[in-house]
């Protein structure tokens, strides 16, 4: 199931808040919660609900061991033997067919390779799950000692699918109290008016652009027409995976959970290692706070473990090469930042700055896009001519104009602009006519958003095949 869905929307959305109103206590509450979070999961692929169910009680076990085994070797075999598990059934499921496609090129083996569809949101819920362990035994949370609390937890539907990766820090306290007023739902759901306004309205037409040029042979591609599209392209992946988390924050405040945000108008930032700071939050803070300064050998090793996160970075996003020199891409650049110094970077003029870190991360987002190699070296050949093709075209100029309304707009709303709108009129005491104003657009939005999902057959975020 998909929250860009009128079904989802004008069905199951309301029956769960409905059935959630009418139970009374909070423990019947947590009970609705999990079972329609489960149909929301069993929705699209029945036999991968059993997997989840596995890992979940799986780690609620050793959440169990390590509190029983607290300071002795048990407690660390424990985590080890958790974190191993974890770390396993990923590599089954999501890059056993990666592993053995390479290991065949090395070695000229022709091992059979697995065809084993990726189970949906298998990667966030096993961080969620590997976050639980680990901070169980750093005793930063205590143990849940209910296992129906805990596979709440892993199997809320709001952040199930495609995250943000929810720490269970975040809501220990609300799984147990918890409550819901009516500024709670209705800032919730404007929240998630947001959100589906970024998918439907904004990401859908930005996917249009791109899938007219990046979908067929782009040897041809003028250069700027390869700029513009790329552009179009990381204008998409901010606006659609910033519109699921907006959604899933908005359903989570609906049903009392107050979830971290996942970004923070990453494009104003004036170099890479900001921009990391306010892109999928909860991905980089995980690695940060997991991996970063983690002991390799007996100590943190800083170019190691640096090279690690960005590694992993690339690697958890998907089982080609191709985010793996993603990943490492940024991580060479955060090298340089810390290099140079914070004191030197800020030296630099704002505006070259910011055109620095927008080519840094747009040709960044060139390389997330191409899974085939060979494509992607003629994307970069194209991005400076290289290829022999030409400055401009006719076809790209039509298209440029055509969506010139389109470009504005997204280049608007990704940067605060709004916000410091609302904060200058709310400061001039005219915060009626904002909240009247921001009530007409939003029903006007959701309307749209309604109208265009009326036609569309499928609506799966990008971050869903992660």
């Amino acid at each position: 199931m998909v929250f860009a869905d009128l079904f989802f929307i004008y069905v199951f959305l309301p029956l769960c808040l409905i059935c959630y109103g009418l139970a009374k206590k909070l423990s019947t509450k947590n009970i609705v919660l999990i079972v329609f979070s489960l149909i929301f999961y069993a929705w699209g692929e029945p036999l991968w609900i059993l997997l989840l169910l596995f890992s979940s009680f799986f780690n609620w076990f050793i959440g169990i061991l390590i509190g029983k085994f607290r300071d002795t070797p048990r407690a660390k075999l424990a985590v080890g033997g958790g974190i191993f598990v974890d770390i396993l059934l990923l590599l089954i499921f999501k890059y056993s067919a990666f592993i053995v496609e390479n290991l065949n090129a090395v070695s000229g083996a022709a091992i059979p390779v697995p065809q084993i569809t990726l189970p949906i949101g298998i990667s966030f819920y096993t961080f969620q799950a590997i976050s639980y362990i680990l901070d169980c035994y750093w005793e930063t949370v205590d143990v849940q000692p209910k296992y129906h609390k805990f596979l709440l937890y892993l199997s809320l539907f709001p952040q199930l699918i495609a995250g943000p990766i929810v720490r269970y820090s975040v809501v220990e306290q609300e799984i147990d109290n918890r409550s819901v007023n009516a500024t709670d739902l209705c800032e919730g759901a404007l929240r998630v008016i947001l959100g589906l306004a970024k998918k439907v309205i904004i990401a859908n037409n930005l996917w249009s652009i791109v899938n007219t040029f990046f979908g067929k042979d782009i040897t041809g591609l003028s250069v700027l027409g390869t700029w513009y599209t790329i552009i179009a392209y990381s204008l998409y992946v901010y606006f659609d995976f910033s519109g699921y988390s907006d959604i899933a924050i908005g359903l989570g405040r609906m049903f009392g959970f107050h979830f971290d945000e996942n970004f923070r108008y990453p494009f104003v930032s004036k170099n890479i290692t900001e921009f990391w700071q306010r892109w999928h939050i909860s991905l980089g803070t995980f690695f940060r706070d997991y991996l970063l300064y983690v002991p390799i050998f007996g100590k943190r090793r800083k170019y190691l473990n640096l090279f690690l996160v960005w590694f992993c970075t690339g690697f958890w996003h998907g089982a080609n090469w191709n985010y793996i020199i993603w990943g490492l891409y940024f991580g060479l650049f955060i090298l340089i930042e810390r290099t140079i110094g914070n004191k030197n970077m800020r030296k630099m003029p704002k505006a070259v700055a910011h055109i620095y870190n927008t080519i840094v991360v747009v040709v960044g987002f060139g390389i997330f896009y191409f899974t085939d190699l060979g494509k992607l070296g003629t994307f970069l050949g194209n991005l400076v001519g290289l290829n022999g093709n030409s400055f401009t075209d006719k076809i790209s100029m039509q298209n440029m104009t055509a969506n010139a309304w389109l470009f504005i707009v997204s280049v608007v709303l990704c940067m605060p602009v709004i916000p410091a709108l609302k904060k200058k009129l709310e400061s001039k005491n005219l915060y009626l006519a904002t909240s009247v104003g921001q009530t007409v657009l939003n029903v006007a939005v959701f309307a749209l958003s309604s109208i265009l999902l009326v036609n569309a057959t499928n609506n799966p975020f990008i971050y869903w095949q992660f």
